[in-house]
């Protein structure tokens, strides 16, 4: 039987949603993996909504759910329908969305808020220790989720060698590992898989080759010892 992952978006396009070549990297890696996946998104508005040609906020409206149905090609469900038994992996590709959307780091940094459905997402795949995949900042998610800061364990991810977004997460009870753009990091007592993709000045065959690492890696965690 097929592994099955789960994958949060947070609408479309990196400036305020999720960064299109890091989804889009995860769905291929999955596929050439033999991995069956279904993606989700929270079926609310956006935090605000940027005109990816010039940068600048634009005035209007946007549903994550509608919008991030464009990356997968419209097989897509609401996230409130995501639950854990149904699925061995959930996956969080990054862009601004994780930032603005899944939860308010990049306006609050470590006093972050996470949406509820994500947050119950992390803790219920987390508690039926089942693995999470991290990309470029959505692994601020799991520190401010998993994070000693919020009565949790604490957990070691990576966001690759940026020393703001690093400081935020050990505010958060949590710890970055540095690790280059083509590299994962996997915090194996929590069942973290992470790699910091456009965290890093990089190129997308290079986000492609990290996000690739990391999934190989979360996807030999759940086969049987004999044939990894």
């Amino acid at each position: 039987m097929s592994l099955k992952a789960a994958i949060v978006l947070a609408g479309c396009g990196r400036g305020d949603g999720s960064e299109i070549t890091e989804a889009v990297s995860c769905l291929v890696h999955l596929s050439r993996s033999g991995v069956d996946y279904k993606c989700f998104a929270p079926d609310a508005p956006q935090a605000d909504v940027v005109n990816h040609a010039t940068g600048q906020l634009a005035i209007e409206k946007r549903n994550m759910l509608v919008e991030a149905a464009r990356i997968a090609r419209g097989d897509i469900l609401p996230l409130a329908q995501l639950h854990s038994e149904d699925f061995d992996m959930v996956i969080f590709p990054g862009g601004f969305g994780a930032a603005k959307n899944l939860c308010t780091f990049a306006h609050d940094g470590p006093e972050c808020r996470v949406l509820p459905d994500v947050e119950r997402v992390i803790k219920t795949f987390h508690g039926a220790g089942k693995p999470i995949g991290l990309v470029c900042i959505a692994p601020v998610l799991a520190a401010r989720v998993l994070g000693s800061a919020s009565g949790g364990a604490g957990c070691e991810v990576t966001i690759g060698r940026d020393s703001a977004a690093a400081e935020a997460i050990a505010k958060m009870g949590a710890r970055n590992v540095p690790r280059d753009v083509s590299e994962a990091y996997v915090d194996a007592a929590n069942n973290l898989f992470s790699t910091p993709a456009y965290m890093c000045d990089a190129k997308p065959h290079e986000v492609f080759t990290g996000i690739g690492v990391m999934i190989d890696a979360l996807v030999a965690s759940l086969q049987p010892a004999g044939v990894r």
